[in-house]
């Protein structure tokens, strides 16, 4: 029923335009601005290699949590959920599924985003283990308070909430913007934001050649199952 279900949900993301345009072709015009142009000082090294693994955390969020939370909270408003509840299907087996296609959806960012970093110069290096295991906690930490968000809130709150998750962790979560060029105790708070662990622990791992980002994989493992946890509470079917 899990692989079914993901199955479809895969389905209905590839269908649906606009979410294709949020989770793919953002990164990309992001990636592609700023990596080919001065408008930011990302230091002396190329700024290709400390875009890439922001963009990649970008693309993560955007896919498992922005993009799921308003999908999946316009599916609670118009019923869809509330016919999934009448099956065998339970909350953990639909958050399975939806983390599944999730992840179907993230391996095509993964190549459209590397191919365009590639053709901009880009060389990374490190364990390609540790950056998979970097990507598989920040997509269970950001698709479960993307479910608990959809499962709790109204569809339109949804989606002003998550638009403007996405908006401020992308400011402020070292995507982008270098987190050093903040004070240093605001700095300190905001490495302890999901974005910030995941585009940091991308960077020790693709760019410094880091073995085992110890501090960001922990910061993501208390994410994931703190969210994860609470989207399988609190999780609403209607």
């Amino acid at each position: 029923m899990v692989l079914s279900q993901a199955g479809y949900e895969l389905r209905a993301v590839l269908r649906n335009g606009e979410q294709l345009l949020l989770t793919l072709i953002i990164p990309v015009v992001l990636l592609a601005l700023f990596g080919g142009t001065s408008l930011l000082d990302l230091g002396p090294e190329p700024r290709v290699d400390f875009l890439a693994p922001g963009i990649l955390a970008l693309a993560v969020m955007s896919t498992a949590f922005t993009g799921q939370a308003i999908g999946t909270g316009f599916e609670r408003r118009y019923g869809v959920l509330k016919r999934l509840g009448a099956t065998p299907l339970s909350r953990t087996g639909l958050i399975a599924a939806k983390t599944l296609a999730v992840l179907a959806v993230e391996a095509l960012q993964a190549a459209v985003i590397c191919a365009v970093a590639l053709a901009m110069g880009w060389s990374p290096h490190g364990d390609p283990g540790s950056a998979l295991a970097l990507i598989l906690l920040g997509t269970a930490a950001f698709s479960g308070f993307g479910l608990l968000m959809a499962g709790t809130l109204r569809a339109e709150a949804t989606l002003a909430a998550a638009n403007l998750v996405y908006v401020l962790l992308l400011a402020v979560g070292g995507v982008v913007f270098p987190l050093d060029r903040f004070p240093s105790g605001v700095a300190a708070a905001l490495e302890l934001l999901p974005i910030s662990a995941l585009a940091d622990g991308l960077r020790q791992v693709l760019q410094d050649g880091a073995a085992f980002p110890g501090g960001p994989l922990l910061v993501l493992a208390v994410w994931a199952a703190a969210g994860l946890a609470l989207a399988a509470r609190f999780f609403r079917w209607e």
